[in-house]
């Protein structure tokens, strides 16, 4: 498996095709790594869209069933290079008619650390599988989080630019 190393100032990140890996290291002071590993895929098969958790995460899915949506955390494990994790401005959506913004201010799938993030109606939960109404990745993407959304965290007053 090649792996390629993304250094920045306190951080260092391993990244191995197709698997992110992420750990706290205490090795050195001055450097801060992290080690992560998916804990499933994203699946799409014709109309059905599933989470598929690895055997050894699927005891953590109890009580999911009693949430309407989950936060579904993911790597962009396609759009992992050098180049794309260095691009810090961008048009909003890919739109040239959008004024540039700063990755922080957008949804753009290029940043320093591939980090996807979707919102996702559950419509079951059944043996290690979660089918979802839809996502933003694509089939074989790696999850490396599920959070339940609970609509409490809602925020009433959020503000946003009208590009989006």
């Amino acid at each position: 498996m090649r792996f390629s190393a993304i250094s920045f100032r306190r951080l260092t990140l391993l990244v191995a095709t197709g698997l992110v890996l992420f750990s706290v290291a205490a090795a050195q002071a001055e450097e801060l790594t992290f080690q992560m590993s998916p804990i499933g895929h994203v699946s799409k098969q014709g109309v059905s869209t599933q989470i598929v958790l690895d055997e050894k995460f699927q005891d953590g899915l109890l009580g999911l069933e009693d949430f309407s949506h989950v936060w579904v955390i993911w790597w962009f494990d396609q759009n992992d290079s050098p180049e794309q994790r260095a691009i810090l401005q961008v048009h909003p959506r890919g739109d040239a008619r959008n004024p540039i913004s700063g990755v922080f201010a957008t949804r753009a799938p290029v940043r320093p650390n591939l980090i996807g993030l979707t919102l996702c109606r559950i419509v079951s939960v059944h043996k290690g599988k979660i089918e979802i109404d839809s996502i933003d990745a694509f089939d074989g993407t790696p999850v490396v989080d599920l959070k339940p959304y609970i609509p409490s965290e809602s925020v009433s007053d959020a503000m946003r630019p009208q590009r989006y």
